[in-house]
């Protein structure tokens, strides 16, 4: 089959819209909410195979690249400070307890 290049614009709704919302919650009741687990398993899936396990950790770097421009440095700081005293709440022993 030869490459069809694809001319026009793109069927259904624009993003973000009030339409575009209740195609989705029709497709939801049609479908049910694993439909979408299901569709985006397979896009991940086709992602994986066309580009390589690697492309995810090279957006992943890209992604934290742009968040540290946005946010600063600090902003890693910050939120490892609050990652680290909700684990060690956590974990944290009993004192009662001997």
């Amino acid at each position: 089959m030869a490459d069809v290049e694809k001319v026009g614009k793109k069927r259904g709704p624009v993003a973000g819209t009030e339409e575009a919302r209740r195609g989705g919650e029709a497709v939801r009741k049609k479908y049910g909410r694993e439909f979408y687990s299901r569709i985006g398993k397979k896009g991940g899936d086709t992602v994986r195979r066309e580009h390589g396990s690697e492309f995810y950790a090279e957006i992943g770097r890209k992604g934290g690249e742009q968040t540290k421009n946005r946010q600063g440095s600090e902003f890693y700081a910050r939120i490892g400070r609050i990652g680290g005293q909700r684990n060690r709440a956590r974990v944290q022993p009993d004192s009662n307890k001997k």
